[in-house]
């Protein structure tokens, strides 16, 4: 008989994480032990990585939904896209003898990397603009900007710095305005952000606002990229409906966040079927999580430069395989998993 544990595990970061919706210090996830009672030694773990104030799953009696569920693991899960992903990615890793295997391919056997971007936090313009170096020294190709937090003008100044050093051919830059612009100001803003070559920005305007989100798609001189209009579980003749709508050039998936690995899987399938390009985005997972989006990642055919992170951002991160190197990350098979003595209940 299959049983299930959960637990709680504080992430604290390494520095004070802003967006434009908030400041963090530290960040509560939550671990899924399941395993068969006839061999308990072998289990497979997941995260069910909540993300207050973003995640449709932000409820009261969160850590009593997960509870339930534990009690019953062979039952339907809830509609929660945290909670989804966090069984999908411990019954995978059971299934592969609880050895952090969810998806095989030849990242997971550490023969390449994988490209990702180089993530510079909100900060003053003299903090970004000092991230950004360092980003660019480490070998980052890539940079990926979350705008939104300080004076608008302050921003165009730091991309103006970054591009009398760096042309379009030597450095891609990506924006994350996180839902900051208005309905009223944001054409107008993309059209002054366009003279920096923008690859693209997610998200300019708060989500929801479909028939205002689709006009700034057509007339915006910056290829627009969906994020937080794609959170939550969705149906799939809802998600066509919405991106036929809307018809950004891009959709974000963060799979913690949009529904699991299997409801990101039907998102791919409805952006190629209309043209639209997709690339993954980790959202603050602990390595845990995050090992199970890039084995996921690898797995699938798509070149762009992805926003998976580090595994960096957590003084008290789990220790695991995960590697940066230069602009890529790797899966080095000398590094051992390392999970820490956790206080698993039911």
């Amino acid at each position: 008989m299959l049983k299930a544990q959960w637990c709680k595990y504080r992430l604290d970061f390494r520095f004070l994480a802003k967006t434009s919706r908030e400041s963090m210090l530290y960040k509560d996830t939550y671990f899924i032990r399941l395993y068969d009672e006839s061999s308990p030694e072998v289990y497979g773990v997941g995260e069910c990585g909540l993300f207050k104030g973003l995640s449709a799953d932000d409820v009261d009696g969160y850590e009593d939904i997960i509870s339930s569920v534990c009690r019953n693991p062979e039952g339907e899960l809830p509609p929660m896209s945290s909670i989804i992903m966090g069984f999908e990615t411990a019954a995978r890793d059971l299934a592969n003898g609880g050895r952090h295997v969810v998806y095989a391919s030849d990242w997971l056997d550490g023969q390449r990397g994988i490209e990702i971007n180089g993530l510079i936090w909100m900060g003053d313009k003299r903090l970004m603009l000092k991230r950004v170096k360092e980003k660019i020294d480490a070998g980052f190709k890539v940079l990926k900007l979350k705008i939104g937090g300080i004076d608008f003008d302050e921003e165009l100044d730091i991309l103006a710095n970054i591009r009398r050093e760096y042309t379009p051919s030597d450095l891609t830059i990506r924006l994350d305005a996180n839902g900051s612009f208005s309905v009223d100001n944001a054409l107008e803003r993309l059209t002054r952000l366009s003279r920096y070559a923008i690859h693209s920005i997610e998200q300019p305007i708060k989500a929801g606002f479909i028939s205002d989100m689709a006009r700034i798609c057509r007339l915006s001189p910056i290829d627009i990229a969906l994020d937080e209009e794609l959170i939550g579980v969705m149906p799939d003749d809802g998600k066509l409906d919405l991106l036929d709508e809307i018809r950004p050039r891009y959709i974000i998936l963060k799979p913690t966040l949009c529904g699991g690995f299997s409801e990101a899987d039907r998102w791919i399938a409805v952006a190629e079927k209309l043209g639209i390009g997709w690339w993954a985005t980790s959202a603050l997972e602990s390595n845990i999580g995050l090992n199970a989006i890039a084995q996921w990642l690898a797995a699938k055919d798509n070149d762009l430069p992805q926003g998976l992170g580090t595994g960096a951002l957590y003084h008290n991160n789990i220790l695991s395989p995960i590697e940066q190197r230069g602009y890529e990350l790797y899966y080095n098979h000398d590094i051992i998993w390392q999970m820490p003595r956790l206080q698993w209940r039911q």
